[in-house]
């Protein structure tokens, strides 16, 4: 009791001082200014510290064992469907929170914009893992609505639209290491995000004249990433900044290359098996603890995730890539959304894909074997979805989120999930409990638009 009094008193006397002191401080002059201090951020240092952690997003651990890139080679859990405990809310208060101080004491335009786009990324990503999220309202120092995940997807395009839109070029931008200041990319970055989230509306708005095809359509004529220069990647420059892979592998946390996206790549004849995997002993996805231990033992050779000249510590992360855009185009051409050639369109992503990882283009008769070849227009979503898949190694938001909308590469179910209630594969993150006991009111709202209610299995709106 004492000590709640003392709380009591000391927090009384913080009001206090807050609502009648302000006039008695300044009195003192500057006697209680530290001169070593920065009283205005340097808001180009938070950039660098946001762009530093936003590979995050694209690795996505639980994804990657999800769709079967990764395999669990100790300790699985993921990859038996256990239920994730992850919460958002230090989305907000961290990345989040300081993008938004950015944009608010900024006065450079493009940093701004960089930051805008950052944002809607983020918030990207997020409604993709959850479903619908607080958006509109997010900090504003209120308890938030949880905003439907259609209108969250319009309102991430408009604002990257408005953010495309903002950048003056003025040769000031600093603190970006994601694409060290150029304008061009980052432009590019924001538009295909906008074309990838127009595809990924095509169960919803499946007409060549509906939203989602006018949609692309914008993005795709405002200019997207073409090429791997391109490309928008977090580049590590090691020591103190390693690559997240380097570091699972130098302390022995690896994941191991599925054997499921292993026998796609090698039913291919697929050259880019040589930078997927360490060794050609892919690793089986979804056995018991014991058995994993057994099979590991036995071949200790295991085909760790990523070749071992892939994971360096000064190897980049991708997060969005030219291959991606392609395929993203040959989808479209196909649904007639767009008058490009869907093989040629396939083609070039195919191709974007092997230079990434530095490999030779495969030659024309892969592209003329069953499951790559196209058919008649319309019919090709399995072959386009399949490479899509492959050229999105490894970044398991992207790859997940498609799989879960296309359904391809068809893929089975761990031999030994945990719990006989979650025996498929997870479509979502359940909410956290934090969000339970903060927000049960928004919360509630939000469940009611899953079908089957706040389960892993249970389908986002776009996945509907």
């Amino acid at each position: 009791m004492k000590q709640i009094n003392k709380l009591k008193i000391t927090l009384f006397t913080i009001g206090v001082i807050s609502l009648t002191g302000c006039n008695k401080i300044k009195d003192f002059g500057n006697t209680n200014v530290n001169p070593g201090d920065i009283s205005t951020p340097a808001t180009y240092a938070i950039l660098t510290g946001v762009e530093a952690g936003i590979a995050n997003w694209a690795i996505n651990g639980n994804g990657q064992i999800w769709i079967q890139y990764f395999a669990e080679s100790q300790y699985p859990g993921t990859g038996l469907y256990a239920i994730p405990r992850f919460g958002f809310a230090g989305n907000y208060t961290g990345q989040l929170l300081n993008l938004r101080t950015i944009i608010q004491a900024n006065n450079n335009p493009d940093e701004v914009a960089v930051a805008r786009i950052l944002t809607q990324y983020i918030y990207w990503n997020m409604t993709d893992q959850w479903g619908d999220i607080p958006y509109s309202q997010a900090l504003q120092g209120i308890i938030p609505v949880y905003d439907k995940q259609m209108d969250i997807y319009k309102g991430i395009i408009t604002e990257l639209k408005a953010a495309k839109s903002q950048f003056v070029n003025s040769g000031s931008l600093k603190g970006d290491i994601l694409n060290n200041g150029n304008i061009t990319k980052w432009k590019k970055f924001a538009n295909t995000i906008r074309l990838v989230m127009a595809l990924r509306l095509s169960k919803k708005y499946p007409g060549a004249s509906e939203y989602a095809a006018t949609e692309f359509k914008a993005a795709l004529a405002d200019g997207v990433i073409d090429n791997n220069g391109d490309n928008t990647q977090l580049v590590y420059p090691g020591g103190n900044f390693k690559n997240p892979y380097f570091i699972n592998h130098e302390s022995n946390r690896d994941d191991g290359e599925a054997q499921t996206i292993y026998n796609i790549l090698n039913g291919f004849g697929d050259g880019r098996r040589a930078a997927f995997g360490s060794s050609n002993t892919a690793v089986p996805f979804g056995i018991s603890e014991a058995d994993i231990n057994d099979w590991i033992k036995n071949n200790v050779n295991w085909a760790r995730a990523l070749a071992d000249n892939q994971r360096l510590e000064t190897s980049p992360v991708v997060l969005m890539n030219a291959s991606q855009a392609y395929l993203a185009r040959a989808e479209a051409a196909d649904r007639g959304w767009t008058t490009e050639d869907a093989g040629a369109m396939l083609q070039q992503g195919v191709n974007a894909s092997f230079a990434q990882w530095n490999l030779s283009a495969p030659p024309a008769s892969y592209f003329t074997q069953t499951g790559v070849v196209l058919g008649a227009p319309g019919t090709n979503l399995k072959q386009i979805a399949t490479q899509r898949y492959l050229a999105a190694f490894p970044d398991g938001q992207q790859g997940w989120s498609e799989w879960r909308r296309t359904g391809f590469p068809v893929l089975g179910v761990a031999p030994a999930p945990i719990n006989p209630a979650h025996v498929t594969i997870p479509r979502r993150y359940t909410y956290s409990q934090g969000e339970k006991d903060l927000n049960p009111a928004g919360l509630a709202g939000a469940i009611t638009n899953l079908p089957g209610g706040d389960l892993q299995e249970s389908r986002v709106w776009w996945d509907q």
